[in-house]
């Protein structure tokens, strides 16, 4: 009876211990200050763009594009567990600290990111840098969920170059669904890919995790 008694406060005092494990295992300090220097760098392009000469709104699109990618890779690869296979086998079920760790670092950083990039709602500021990073975002978390955490940044960096190449200068229409990245903050046609796009992802990695990586 004694050795059961002082079992369970031993128990109970490492259990503040498990959120920090957690953050270690997951290298999220890292991942934090990779999020605070793309949010730095972005503020430093937007401040220095909007000060040369003739600028106009459309001069932020690298920005408006890049800075949510760079968010999305560091996320994406944040969301990688070395012993995949202890979560696995876990009594309490892992949804719960998966969905928390993807949006305790997509939302702040897609706020700071805002607050970083000022603009009017209908050009390319902080409203289009909130729709990309939560559009970003989820695609890096749900190729976690299907190719791994580790080539989470591929698919979105791959899709982003296309079509920064191919989306035309003028928005809306058709180009607002497949060129979402690219469109101005108001753009209903972007928001409404954007947010299922993250939904969806957040839902498949929470469920299922980032994919077993070996080697």
């Amino acid at each position: 009876m004694n050795a059961t008694a002082d079992a369970a406060p031993n128990q109970s005092a490492l259990r503040p211990e498990l959120p920090l494990l957690y953050i270690r295992s997951r290298g999220l300090p890292r991942t934090v200050a990779a999020l605070a220097c793309v949010v730095l760098l972005a503020a430093w392009a937007a401040d220095w763009l909007e000060d040369q000469p003739g600028f106009d709104h459309t001069a932020r699109v690298p920005v408006l594009v890049l800075a949510p990618l760079l968010v999305s890779a560091a996320v994406g690869t944040s969301l990688y567990a070395a012993a995949d296979e202890l979560d696995r086998t876990a009594v309490r079920r892992w949804w719960p600290r998966r969905l928390t760790h993807l949006l305790a670092l997509t939302l702040p950083a897609a706020a700071a990111l805002a607050l970083a990039v000022p603009g009017h709602p209908e050009a390319f500021g902080a409203p289009g840098m909130v729709r990309n990073v939560l559009g970003a975002s989820g695609v890096a978390a749900a190729s976690a969920a299907l190719v791994g955490a580790r080539l989470s940044w591929l698919p979105m960096t791959v899709y982003c170059g296309a079509v920064y190449l191919a989306a035309p200068r003028t928005p809306g229409g058709a180009a607002a669904l497949w060129a979402w990245p690219m469109q101005p903050g108001p753009q209903a046609g972007a928001w409404f890919v954007a947010l299922p796009v993250y939904a969806v992802g957040a839902a498949l990695f929470a469920v299922r995790g980032a994919r077993t990586e070996r080697g």
